[in-house]
């Protein structure tokens, strides 16, 4: 098997008892440890502080649903070619979105995606931040509250753009290798399961 990066990987039995416990109780709720978690673990200052930012963004409560959250990882990712983060969250769009083609489709060209105005909204103004931070301005934020973004949504958007820009260049810059756990997650609704 190939190895998930480009720097090598603790053993969990090396790691801290903070960073342990987490990898551990991850691999109990999914089945598996998601490589970014071993990469990143091999510093562990930064595992803490990474994780600690991300939970931040991706699991309050906000006028952003959870959903939503990841089509900004997954249209943002794609738009900075890092194939780790389209394939990973884009397992967890389709999951929290209930939606098998979603993922790919935000992926690929979020205008074209079966989404509603308002998240084409949210997602272009996420890409602007992405791609064009200093382009950002009064019609940006006027877009948004046209949809009925507040502020502080507007701020979300932006921060989670920002934040996986930043994850996205790490991942490509250590050649970050999706688990292929990821590539069937939500793909086939649970009831066709069932009914197989």
């Amino acid at each position: 098997m190939p190895s998930i990066c480009r720097f090598p990987t603790p053993s969990l039995t090396e790691l801290p008892t903070d960073i342990h416990a987490k990898l551990v109780a991850i691999q109990e709720k999914s089945g598996f440890i998601p490589n970014v978690c071993l990469a990143l673990a091999r510093r562990p200052e930064e595992f803490r502080a990474f994780f600690a930012y991300h939970d931040a963004l991706m699991e309050k409560d906000s006028g952003l649903t959870k959903a939503e959250r990841e089509m900004i990882v997954v249209a943002t990712s794609g738009a900075n070619h890092c194939q780790y983060c389209v394939i990973a969250h884009g397992a967890i769009l389709r999951i929290r979105a209930k939606k098998p083609l979603i993922a790919d489709q935000v992926a690929i060209n979020y205008r074209k995606a079966d989404i509603t105005p308002r998240q084409r909204a949210m997602l272009t103004f996420a890409m602007t931040v992405s791609l064009q931070s200093h382009m950002v301005g009064d019609a940006d934020y006027a877009a948004l509250r046209e949809h009925g973004f507040s502020d502080e949504d507007a701020w979300d958007i932006a921060a989670i753009a920002a934040f996986f820009a930043m994850s996205n260049r790490i991942a490509n810059s250590i050649s970050l290798r999706p688990n292929d756990e990821f590539y069937l997650m939500g793909r086939v609704p649970k009831e066709a399961k069932a009914s197989r």
